[in-house]
C-alpha cells in the first residue's frame, strides 16, 4: 500500500445554491471563465463576499473591459493611486501616444511612491512633511535637473488621480515640494563644466568605436540626434541616395529634417552590411540591431544601451567626466551649428518645436534645403577640417592618377 503524501486535493464546497453563478477553483477562490480567463471573487469561507465582488465587477468583465480596482470601501491607497495611473499610462504607450522610456520612467517613479509612502497609505492623508521628507531624500542621488523631473513624475501621479475622479480633493503638497530653482540648476552647470566635446574628442571617439557606435556618433553630431533617436531611427528615414534624414523625434513628434555627410552616408552602409536580421519582426524596421538580434531601443530600468556603450568608449579612451555622455553630442551639434547665425535651420535640424510667442515661426512656410546643407557643413569643416571626406577622395584620387610636372623651359 502507498503511502500518502499530503497532496490530497482539498474537497470543493457546494454552491450555496444552484444559480450562484461562480464554481469552486483548486485554488481555494471562488471563480469564472470569462472570454477564455479565469477571473477570481474571493475565498471559499466568504462565498457571499465573492458574489457581491462579481456583481460589482460583472459588467465590465463581460465587455470585455479592465474592471476599476476595489478601492477598500472607498479609502483611495497610495498603492491604488499608482496602480491606476500606470495603467492609464501603459494604454498610452500601447497606442504610441508616449514612448516606452516615458513609461519606464513613470514605473520607477511609481515604485518609489509606493516605498516611501507605504502601499496601504491612503492618499488622502498624504500631508507636506511626506512630501518634505521624499524631496530630501530623492536630493541626496539626484542633480537639480533630474530631482526636478522627478518631483515633477510624483506630482502627475496625484494630480490625475483627482482629475480622474480617484480622489475627492487635491493633495497638497506643500510649499516644500517644488523643482529646484533656475539658479539653483544655473550654479550647477556651472560647477560640471562645459558638456559637449572637441572636434579632436570626436575624432578620437570615431576611431575607436565600433561599426554600429561609429555611425551612431556621426548621427549625433551630423544632425543632432540623441541617444533615444540613434536606437528608433528606421531604414526608411535615411535616404542614402539623396543624403537626407526625415526623422520626426519620437520624444515630442516635431518635423526634423538634415542633410547627412557622405561620411554619415559610408557608416550607414557599412551598418547595414553587417546588420544581423533581429529575431523580433517587430524589430525588422530598426536600422541599429544589436549583436543579440535585438532592438537598441529596449530600454530597461531607466538604462538605455546607446548611453551604456557609449559611456564605456568614453572611459576606456579616457574622455569621460561628469555630465557627458551621448547627448553631449547633440550638445556638441547645437553649439556649432548656432554659429551659422541660422538658428531657424538648426532648430529644424534639431527638431525643436517654436516657442508659442514666435510670431516668426507661426508665418515661416518652410526653410529651403540649401540652408539645411549650410548648417551641415559648417559642422562638418568644423569637426573634420582638412582631413573631410571629400578632400581625402581628392587625396586618394590624386595618388592613383599622379600629374606629370611640365619641363621647364
Amino acid at each position: 500500500m502507498k503511502q500518502s503524501n499530503g497532496s490530497r486535493k482539498p474537497d470543493k464546497p457546494a454552491k450555496p445554491h444552484p444559480d450562484f453563478p461562480l464554481f469552486p477553483h483548486a485554488t481555494k477562490r471562488w471563480a469564472k471563465k470569462i472570454r477564455g480567463e479565469f477571473h477570481f471573487f474571493g475565498p471559499w469561507r466568504d462565498p457571499e463576499g465573492a458574489l457581491e465582488e462579481w456583481l460589482r465587477v460583472k459588467d465590465d468583465l463581460l465587455a470585455g473591459r479592465k474592471p476599476r480596482p476595489k478601492n477598500n470601501e472607498g479609502l483611495v491607497t497610495v498603492e491604488l493611486v499608482v496602480n491606476a495611473f500606470l495603467t492609464h499610462k501603459e494604454r498610452l504607450r500601447d497606442n504610441g501616444e508616449i514612448q516606452p522610456r516615458t513609461f519606464t520612467e513613470l514605473n520607477a517613479t511609481g515604485v518609489r511612491i509606493a516605498d516611501a509612502f507605504g502601499k496601504y497609505r491612503l492618499a488622502a492623508d498624504l500631508q507636506p512633511s511626506d512630501f518634505a521628507e521624499l524631496r530630501a531624500k530623492l536630493a541626496k542621488t539626484r542633480g537639480a535637473v533630474a530631482l526636478g523631473n522627478e518631483i515633477q513624475r510624483v506630482r502627475s501621479f496625484f494630480k490625475w488621480a483627482h482629475e480622474d475622479g480617484l480622489l475627492d480633493k487635491p493633495i497638497r503638497f506643500g510649499a516644500s515640494f517644488c523643482k529646484p530653482s533656475a539658479k539653483t540648476v544655473r550654479i550647477e552647470q556651472a560647477e560640471i563644466g562645459p558638456r559637449d566635446l572637441t572636434s579632436e574628442e570626436i575624432r578620437k571617439l570615431l576611431e575607436a568605436a565600433n561599426v554600429p557606435m561609429k555611425a551612431m556618433i556621426l548621427l549625433g553630431t551630423n544632425c543632432g540626434l540623441g541617444n533615444n533617436d540613434v536606437a528608433r531611427l528606421s531604414k526608411s528615414n535615411v535616404d542614402l541616395k539623396t543624403g537626407w534624414l526625415v526623422f520626426p523625434r519620437p520624444k515630442t513628434g516635431v518635423p526634423r529634417r538634415a542633410k547627412l555627410w557622405p561620411e554619415t552616408i559610408d557608416a550607414i552602409k557599412v551598418v547595414l552590411d553587417k546588420r544581423p536580421e533581429p529575431k523580433d519582426p517587430v524589430d525588422a524596421e530598426y536600422l541599429f540591431v544589436t549583436k543579440m538580434k535585438s532592438s537598441w531601443a529596449k530600454e530597461t530600468a531607466g538604462n538605455n544601451p546607446v548611453s551604456l556603450m557609449f559611456k564605456k568608449l568614453l572611459k576606456e579612451e579616457e574622455l569621460y567626466r561628469p555630465g557627458v555622455g551621448f547627448y553631449s553630442l547633440r550638445r556638441t551639434f547645437e553649439t556649432v551649428a548656432g554659429e551659422t547665425l541660422d538658428q531657424p535651420a538648426v532648430d529644424l535640424v534639431m527638431g525643436h518645436a517654436p516657442h508659442a510667442n514666435d510670431m516668426a515661426a507661426r508665418y515661416r512656410q518652410r526653410i529651403g534645403d540649401e540652408r539645411l546643407e549650410k548648417v551641415a557643413e559648417h559642422v562638418r569643416m568644423w569637426l573634420f577640417g582638412k582631413t573631410s571626406h571629400q578632400s581625402a577622395r581628392k587625396t586618394a584620387a590624386k595618388k592613383k592618377s599622379p600629374v606629370k610636372k611640365a619641363q621647364q623651359p
